[in-house]
């Protein structure tokens, strides 16, 4: 059952990671991301304090809850203005497949290092004419005796630079349709045949985006996460907690804006008069919280059902909090930056560059088009055109 009044558990929680997040804050990312350097002092300190891992079993060295958890942990580094993209990708995503699928050597391999934070994954399923649709992948893997070996290539991979391992999506033959299915694979960043390329960005974020070249990567039998035979299953036990995750990560950011705004439309005087009082700067910002307040509402909805194991009601809300969740934010990073004015373009209020990040949302890891088709058909019934 989802709660609309958050544990006491969940307030202290939200309330240390902002405390963290804070003594970081916006100027910490924006020096880091200017000297070319990962986040590390921050993510390294948010694993010692058990952030990292809030959501893998405490077995193996995480914090025993859910979803729910880490998508608190991602909003309130956000909102601190120090949004750590990692958290998407290595505990949500890997740890959660590793954790659910995963052999028992895989997890005592991986889930410790993944929640202290001394580990980290990447995930690979974007590839350039297939983009995130598990049906068009042409990443392939065949036997090779006991081994793997697998060919393609994956674009928009995020961190590869400071993972040790890429969760790589690619696509195995049944043996007995003799059609391609997805299978999931652990592939060490060092592996030969495994090569990564950055992409110049314009976005200026402290994790960099690669393009990965497998060339017969040649893998052991027991790289495969899961089942065989699982596909989809398995995929989006993923792909889920990837889309509260994104929502997670656009509310905190559009809370962080929001807050910048208010606080300047509160100080900033014409005619005697602070310029929040006036309605075409006060309504606008209150419509702007609503939006993101409502978004949170369905990222929540989303954590609770996935926690609680409804994977197709999860999927559902999922892709409405990530759909939601990325217009809220684009709006309210807008908004902030108009309410400042010319102010609002300048370095020394630092909300230009979320313009460009906000959109993040919009676009990964699955575009809003996407998101309204997967309504369109799933929820309402309506047939595809594709």
């Amino acid at each position: 059952m989802t709660t609309l009044i958050e544990s006491e558990e969940h307030k202290a929680l939200r309330s240390a990671v902002s405390a963290l997040g804070t003594r970081y804050g916006r100027d910490y990312l924006t020096r880091t991301v200017a000297a070319g350097k990962p986040l590390t002092e921050l993510w390294s300190e948010a694993g010692r304090l058990g952030y990292l891992g809030v959501n893998l079993p405490e077995a193996y060295g995480g914090g025993g809850g859910g979803i729910t958890e880490l998508a608190i942990v991602l909003e309130e580094l956000g909102a601190a203005g120090s949004p750590l993209l990692m958290l998407v990708v290595s505990p949500a995503i890997c740890g959660t497949v590793i954790s659910r699928f995963g052999t028992e050597a895989q997890k005592r391999d991986w889930l410790p290092g993944l929640a202290d934070g001394s580990r980290l994954m990447a995930f690979g399923i974007t590839e350039p004419d297939a983009g995130s649709n598990s049906h068009r992948i042409t990443t392939t893997a065949r036997r090779d005796g006991t081994d793997w070996v697998l060919t393609g290539r994956k674009v928009f991979i995020s961190g590869v630079d400071m993972a040790d391992a890429v969760l790589i999506v690619g696509r195995t033959e049944d043996a007995r349709t003799g059609r391609l299915k997805p299978c999931l694979f652990i592939v060490p960043t060092d592996a030969p045949g495994f090569q990564k390329r950055p992409i110049d960005m314009e976005l200026s974020a402290a994790e960099k985006q690669f393009e990965l070249v497998l060339d017969d990567v040649r893998l052991p039998a027991d790289a495969l996460v899961g089942d065989e035979d699982a596909g989809l299953l398995q995929l989006f036990a993923g792909l889920n907690p990837e889309r509260v995750m994104t929502a997670a990560f656009a509310v905190g950011m559009g809370r962080y804006a929001l807050a910048r705004a208010v606080e300047y439309a509160r100080d900033r005087t014409v005619w005697k008069t602070p310029i929040g009082a006036h309605q075409a700067i006060a309504h606008p910002l209150a419509q702007a919280h609503i939006e993101l307040e409502t978004a949170r509402l369905m990222m929540q909805k989303a954590a609770h059902l996935y926690d609680a194991g409804d994977d197709i009601g999860a999927g559902e809300a999922a892709n409405m909090a990530k759909y939601a969740a990325g217009e809220a934010c684009v709006r309210a990073v807008d908004q902030a930056v108009h309410t400042l004015g010319g102010n609002g373009l300048t370095r020394e209020f630092g909300l230009a560059s979320l313009i460009t990040a906000a959109r993040v949302a919009r676009i990964a890891p699955v575009s809003r088009e996407m998101i309204l088709n997967y309504v369109s058909h799933q929820t309402l019934g309506l047939p595809k055109s594709y």
